[in-house]
């Protein structure tokens, strides 16, 4: 999928940009990530807030494998297949993956930041 196709996909929600991300594409709105596009599958953002509504819908949780064997997962859940039918659906569903990205943006600890130090700096005596 390229990134115009996203954009006419997510019409319906509002306004999008697509970056190029790993063999994919994030889609964002208000400068956050809440769906993905991997290998043709579209994947919203969810949290525990909206799980339960993501499963009974039938969206499946995203799992991976490392390359040590270890299991994985990412935050992010496969879009009902009707969403792609339904403009309605599809704005619910991306309202709330949007919903679950501001929330995980708000519980993100800030950056501290870091003075630099200059090699050469004396300290005053």
């Amino acid at each position: 999928m390229d990134a115009e196709a996203l954009r006419e996909i997510f019409a319906p929600f509002g306004a999008v940009e697509v970056k190029r991300l790993f063999s994919g594409h994030g889609i964002y709105a208000d400068g956050l990530c809440f769906a993905l596009e991997m290998r043709g599958d579209i994947r919203i953002r969810g949290d525990a807030d909206c799980a339960a509504a993501y499963e009974a819908a039938g969206g499946r949780p995203w799992h991976y494998e490392r390359a040590n064997g270890r299991k994985g997962s990412m935050p992010y859940w496969t879009l009902p297949e009707t969403a792609l039918d339904d403009a309605d659906e599809l704005v619910s569903w991306c309202r709330q993956a949007l919903a679950a990205a501001r929330r995980a943006a708000v519980a993100r600890p800030a950056k501290a930041s870091r003075k630099r130090r200059s090699v050469n700096t004396v300290p005053p005596s």
